[in-house]
């Protein structure tokens, strides 16, 4: 299995898993306040869209269709 097929796989597990779940969900912790030893951190919660899941499925795809193209 070459390298391009590998990621085309992924792209495509992906792409099904975050249209599956309606977007990819992730926490990111930022800094509030920072006054030398006294430091404030809170954590968010962020979503990525559908659309993202869409596009990573639609390349995976793509890069399989190229990879069978240039086999040939």
């Amino acid at each position: 299995m070459s390298p391009r097929n590998i990621i085309a796989s992924v792209l495509i597990a992906l792409g099904i898993a975050a249209f599956a779940y309606q977007g990819i969900t992730y926490t990111t912790r930022e800094k509030i306040v920072d006054l030398g030893p006294i430091q404030v951190t809170a954590e968010k919660t962020r979503t990525l869209p559908p659309i993202v899941g869409v596009v990573a499925l639609v390349s995976g795809i793509a890069l399989l269709v190229v990879g069978r193209k240039k086999a040939k």
